[in-house]
């Protein structure tokens, strides 16, 4: 570990003349001076109710402006809400932005890093256009959309960094001048010290650690985790003591670990100059553990530290503030004079309020047109109608009136004058539904990137077979396709665990390492979260990742992974950036609660903004991951566990035919009711029809193939029309999945006005099946289940017919 004891005035001016030298000195303080009066204001605007929450980085200021400092074109940061000095520093930010995205401001270019959709101190770059395509990411100082979940931003980083050493390392990849130039960029993290509890951060350090990428990770310790302090939350109350086992030696790779004062800048200039260089040019990880940091405001506007501080804590802090600090180097190096900071200082708080009120004022222009005409078309309709007079007086009156006041009196007034038709109503209905698509792409549009790659737009080719077309394993058709398009695209990289020498559990990619390489198709270790990561922050850089998870049931492990970051990055960003990895798993039937995996309904619950793709055999697999490879969107695609040995015909087109996502397929024609499943339930499905045959009954069967986006052409409600019966069979836990699925038919593709009985669910047990093949039979839905479920249903419809089973 390097010694934290750094030379007093460390910052190398042997080629800077004083006035230079004075020069960056004081921009430097007048940024972290700006900084810190945009956090007093901020703060003060929440509790006067201009804004509805506030969280800033003020006590951070100093060590931000000195990591600035060895930030260049090409390199990212992946961080969270305390870096706004570091936004400032990096010229990534305004101060005039970072209120504007306090204020929530949805405007086209108020708040350039998420639309109004984030609040404050969550920045983004603008690595795509509106088509979709990408900037020249080398010439820009690249951040990653922050989350707030605290941690989260660690295993995003992971890739991020991993991206250099295959754009180093990958000679194939030379020809992507945009994303890189010779793997040199770095990825900085930042986090706090209480962050580094969470199991995201170990993981994540590890894993740098393994893989020697060049990761710069920042540590903001300033002692507390909100209202807890380091003696619950780290042991020996150190992180970077904790670590030291990390550090690399002449024997071993690992971390070059630095320790240094938050309030020393002359050895904070010093440690970053130095630690950078190490990460760029050895391309090993750094972690730069910044101690003695302090929080004036406290955690954030939802309370006061004065709760949980003790008085003398409270004046430790007074007294070693980095600002304050600063400025008595300043004066005491003789940088500049007393005089001349009380003006900088001076001047500093008249432009920071003076951006908070250009920001606040633009944001209440925007909108005062939408409240005049609101008020002009309520006060007109007033005429004859007086109860609206006090709606429209009151509309008027609301000096700093937002868009959900205007709009809840607009509706309002629409709702009470119903059964009063006049012009002056009919122009506020037009305005309203004109509205209505305005505010879709203020507040809810972008779910996915869909520009000029997006799956919808990838040309639909079938497959095709001959009388030459060989029957294979399930596995053999996946190894097939992933060869060809690995021989195609040299941007698809693969890992996951006992993905590469073994060629991963089912021999997917059996034999694809040996023949492209380590750095294409790799292992990984047992590390759920940052294999997520490593995926997201590969694929933000231009790349083609394969993130693989080994079964279904862990990808619990990294829900929080793709939930919180992959899922909502297009729609948070508002379009600016995308992540277009693909998850590979396998789930659905197999025994025992730990193989078994179909909790469908979590994943549709938390992975909007993914494509959720549930193919039932591995050739309509192949054709859906042909889609993606070429398309730029996040996917997780579930493989059947038990289809692998299955045999299949080989399309003779493996690596070029495609799968359109969201349409669903009719297997079997029927004319008695509709039949909806998928993945490895569709075999138990149609073994049932066989029987049921037997009985006069006929199934329709249908297979959506992709749960997210779910028949996008109405296929089972045009069933229905024909069937007027609906049964859902699913093995994820009742009311999951099938509810899903029942939510989709019934209500958004108006199936339930075909129907003439009940609709019917049959899913799994509310547990998982416990081991073996009884286990299986007694908890998932088996041919039996469906068999005498179907039979009940046409009973009910017709017992005559079908008189009763039991």
């Amino acid at each position: 570990m390097q010694n934290e004891k750094l030379k007093p005035n460390a910052i190398d001016a042997s080629e800077l003349s004083f006035n230079e030298f004075k020069s960056i000195v004081i921009n430097d303080y007048k940024i972290a001076y700006e900084s810190r009066q945009a956090s007093v204001l901020g703060r003060r605007e929440v509790l006067t109710g201009k804004a509805k929450f506030g969280i800033f980085g003020d006590g951070k200021e100093v060590p931000q402006v000195a990591m600035a400092k060895a930030f260049k074109n090409g390199d990212w940061r992946s961080g969270y809400y305390r870096d706004q000095t570091f936004a400032f520093a990096a010229g990534i930010s305004t101060i005039k932005e970072f209120f504007a995205q306090l204020y929530a401001n949805p405007t086209e270019g108020a708040d350039p890093f998420s639309g109004g959709r984030q609040m404050n101190c969550h920045f983004a770059t603008k690595s795509i256009n509106k088509d979709g395509s990408w900037n020249d990411l080398t010439q820009i100082k690249n951040v990653s959309s922050d989350i707030s979940p605290t941690g989260g931003q660690m295993a995003r980083l992971v890739g991020l960094a991993y991206a250099s050493k295959l754009f180093r390392n990958n000679k194939e990849l030379d020809y992507l001048k945009n994303f890189s130039v010779n793997g040199n960029e770095v990825a900085f993290g930042t986090i706090g010290n209480a962050s580094t509890s969470e199991g995201v951060f170990f993981e994540a350090i590890n894993a740098a650690g393994v893989l020697q990428v060049p990761m710069a990770i920042s540590i903001w310790d300033d002692a507390y985790g909100i209202s807890v302090p380091a003696k619950y939350q780290t042991t020996k109350e150190d992180i970077s003591e904790v670590l030291k086992g990390f550090q690399r030696d002449a024997k071993n790779p690992g971390y070059e670990i630095y320790k240094v004062k938050g309030w020393d800048y002359p050895a904070l200039c010093e440690v970053y100059e130095k630690g950078i260089n190490v990460c760029r040019e050895e391309h090993v990880p750094v972690l730069i553990h910044v101690t003695e940091l302090t929080q004036p405001q406290g955690h954030s506007t939802s309370g006061s530290h004065e709760r949980y501080k003790s008085k003398d804590r409270l004046k430790w802090e007074s007294e070693h503030d980095c600002i304050l600090k600063m400025r008595e180097w300043m004066l005491e190096s003789a940088i500049v004079s007393e005089e001349e900071l009380v003006e900088l200082e001076k001047e500093a708080k008249v432009f920071v309020r003076n951006a908070q009120k250009e920001a606040w004022n633009e944001f209440l222009d925007s909108m005062k047109p939408e409240q005049k005409l609101v008020v002009d078309y309520i006060t007109a309709m007033a005429k004859n109608q007086p109860e609206l007079a006090k709606i429209s007086s009151q509309l008027a009156s609301t000096a700093d009136a937002q868009r959900r006041e205007i709009f809840v009196a607009a509706r309002k007034a629409i709702r009470l004058s119903t059964s009063q038709h006049s012009p002056e109503r009919d122009e506020l209905l037009n305005w309203y539904k004109n509205q209505d698509e305005i505010n879709y792409d203020r507040y809810n549009s972008k779910l996915h990137t869909n520009g000029s790659d997006s799956p919808d737009k990838i040309t639909v080719l079938n497959a095709v077979f001959d009388e030459f077309s060989k029957m294979v394993d399930g596995r053999e058709v996946l190894n097939t396709c992933f060869d060809e398009n690995f021989a195609r695209d040299p941007r698809l990289v693969a890992f996951g665990e006992d993905l590469g020498n073994i060629g991963d559990v089912n021999q997917g990619f059996a034999g694809l390492q040996a023949k492209y390489g380590e750095l294409r198709v790799t292992d990984t270790g047992i590390r759920e979260m940052t294999i997520m990561g490593q995926g997201i922050g590969l694929a933000m850089r231009g790349l083609k990742p394969i993130a693989e998870i080994q079964y279904l049931d862990y990808l619990i492990f990294a829900l929080n992974v793709l939930s919180d970051d992959l899922a909502s990055l297009s729609y948070r960003t508002k379009g600016i950036q995308k992540a277009p990895v693909i998850i590979r798993t396998r789930g659905h039937r197999l025994e025992g609660v730990w193989h078994s995996g179909s909790p469908i309904s979590m994943l549709l619950g938390s992975l909007r903004g993914l494509h959720l793709c549930v193919p039932r055999n591995m050739t309509q697999a192949a054709g859906m991951y042909n889609t993606l490879f070429r398309a730029d969107e996040p996917a997780v695609v579930i493989e059947c566990l038990n289809g692998y040995r299955l045999k299949e015909k080989l399309p003779n087109n493996i690596g070029e035919f495609t799968v359109p996502l969201g349409y669903a397929e009719v297997l079997e024609e029927g004319t008695d009711i509709t039949v909806v499943s998928y993945g490895s339930t569709l075999r138990i499905v149609q073994e049932a029809a066989e029987e049921l045959a037997v009985f006069g009954i006929s199934l329709e069967i249908i297979d959506p193939q992709t749960l997210l986006p779910f028949d996008i052409n109405n296929v089972c409600s045009a069933s229905l029309k024909k069937t007027n019966k609906l049964l859902v069979v699913d093995e994820d836990v009742p009311g999951g999945a099938s509810a899903y699925i029942l939510q989709q038919i019934l209500e958004n593709q108006n199936g339930y006005f075909h129907l003439d009985g009940q609709p019917k669910t049959l899913s799994s047990k509310a547990h998982r099946p416990p081991f073996g093949s009884d286990g299986d039979y007694f908890s998932k839905p088996s041919v039996d289940d469906v068999v005498e479920t179907i039979y009940k249903m046409m009973h009910d419809a017709n017992p005559s017919k079908f008189p009763s089973l039991f």
